[in-house]
């Protein structure tokens, strides 16, 4: 799974577990969670009694509250085994669940960069209700996430110092384990995040698929690549066409994990444009300047199959990851052409810059003609599902109520924010073209991400599908706790959920 060589690269901490005290525990710095109105959390009050009791008068000084994200440094006097500690902020007792924990985490992490060694009793804040291995997957998700930062280019990048954290409170096996996957997810969105934050000249199609193939041979996964003639005789369309205008060629990546008595199986597509120039129908300067992560998607899909040996994933889950470059040349794709899909249906390109769903449907006939038990795709897709949902949640839409359901559901378990958005039938029309069986854009203005939806469901059949347009989450414009600007690596943990807990629909 190897990108380029890195000139600074953040490396997570190594997470071990201790019964020891909070107060006796040797390391550089001990946080210790504080619920809202000051209330003391696991370790607080230990931390209080060696201090002399006044902590709670420190944080009122201090204007300290214990709301989330709340951090507040305390003097230790050479009292504690820590050399110093922080309180972190987690708010309400009652509200408290896996995302508050991975956050705190992260919280935590970021004001750790400059020492070496660190403890929290954060594990022991779940409440009962939480399962503990879900808790400690948060937290080891938070630890790993909260330190990254991407410094490949840059000469002064300053990684993260940590390089150990002591996860303080009682462990049994469900703890040990989901330390052990939080730390495998959060190496796969790591592996995303580098990936879609790499310059597009660096990550051609043909490099990508190289990756994949890279690890094919690391997570026992068999990979096929096409290319070139292959792409034609397999009748890819979509994918050829917008390919046609880059000098860079396209390819298309299947991934298959085939566990030993598998009953159930599932398919994972997603988009991957590599930079979206718009093609003839160019975007402006400032439109193109972040589409280097336009191909968010694939990453995604690619780290998460990355992961299911590893996390010993019972369902079979095929990946499907169609490689272009959008470009404008004298042999792009011109607004008027007509491509003809996998499944035979022909498409009128009227916008360039609608290109992702052009590459996704012939992705999506090949997927559905393998009749897996349900497919979800994952592509930053359309600004109007930003407009409608802004830039931290996915919209999600579908044709299966029970399928959008269990994805709905695994999202909220990874701590990831999706919205369903509904199929209008009385939308498809808006699609109809003059000279072909669709158009490839709908005018008029209004409802750009459901018309888009009602495209790609042209292309799935009966098979029960949903939707991820993922194109606000996909890139964050500023840090926030474990999100890190730039490249999110949005949908890993979604996607990987739903591999580990997957039901075939009704």
């Amino acid at each position: 799974m190897r990108l380029d060589a890195f000139r600074v690269r953040c490396v997570p901490p190594k997470l071990s577990l201790s019964v020891t005290s909070a107060d006796r525990v040797v390391v550089d710095l001990l946080a210790v969670p504080v619920y809202a109105e000051r209330k003391f959390g696991p370790g607080a009050d230990l931390v209080n009694k060696v201090l002399g009791r006044g902590l709670a008068e420190f944080m009122a000084e201090t204007d300290f509250n214990g709301n989330r994200g709340d951090v507040l440094a305390v003097p230790t006097q050479g009292k504690l085994g820590a050399k110093a500690v922080v309180l972190v902020g987690i708010g309400e007792r009652a509200k408290i669940d896996a995302d508050v924990l991975r956050r705190a985490a992260a919280t935590f992490a970021k004001r750790a960069a400059n020492v070496q060694s660190a403890a929290t009793t954060l594990l022991d804040a779940a409440p009962d209700s939480l399962d503990k291995g879900a808790a400690a997957q948060a937290i080891a998700e938070g630890l790993s996430l909260g330190t990254y930062q991407f410094l490949k280019y840059k000469g002064d990048g300053k990684p993260s110092k940590l390089k150990k954290v002591v996860i303080l409170g009682r462990a049994n096996v469900k703890v040990r384990e989901g330390l052990a996957r939080g730390t495998r997810v959060a190496d796969a969105v790591i592996w995303a995040r580098d990936l879609v934050n790499e310059p597009a000249a660096a990550k051609s199609p043909a490099h990508i698929a190289t990756l994949a193939r890279g690890i094919g041979r690391k997570s026992g996964l068999k990979v096929t690549v096409l290319q070139g003639e292959q792409l034609v005789r397999e009748g890819m369309g979509g994918v050829i066409g917008v390919g046609q205008g880059s000098e860079r060629s396209p390819r298309f990546v299947r991934l298959a994990y085939e566990p030993r008595g598998a009953r159930a199986s599932l398919a994972f597509i997603g988009k991957g444009v590599v930079f979206d120039s718009g093609g003839l129908s160019l975007k402006t300067g400032a439109g193109m300047e972040t589409m280097k992560t336009d191909m968010s998607g694939a990453a995604a899909v690619l780290a998460a199959m990355s992961t299911l040996r590893d996390l010993d994933v019972k369902t079979a889950v095929y990946g499907y990851v169609p490689l272009v470059e959008n470009m404008p040349s004298g042999n792009a794709i011109r607004p008027g052409d007509v491509l003809t899909h996998r499944n035979g249906t022909t498409v009128e390109v009227l916008n360039t810059d609608a290109e992702g769903r052009l590459i996704l449907a012939d992705a999506l006939v090949m997927a559905s003609e393998e009749e897996p038990d349900a497919m979800i795709d994952l592509a930053t897709l359309t600004g109007a599902c930003m407009v409608a949902l802004g830039d931290k949640v996915a919209g999600l839409m579908g044709n299966d109520d029970g399928w959008i359901d269990q994805v709905r559901a695994a999202a909220d378990r990874a701590g990831e924010s999706v919205w369903p958005l509904p199929l209008p039938e009385e939308y498809r029309k808006m699609l109809d073209s003059e000279v072909a069986d669709m158009k490839n854009i709908s005018h008029g203005g209004y409802g750009g991400a459901l018309t888009a939806g009602l495209f790609l469901k042209e292309f799935v059949g009966d098979v029960p599908w949903t939707h991820l347009d993922i194109a606000g989450p996909a890139r964050a414009a500023a840090d926030d706790s474990y999100i890190t600007r730039g490249g999110t690596g949005f949908g890993v943990r979604t996607l990987i959920e739903l591999a580990r807990t997957f039901r075939t629909p009704k």
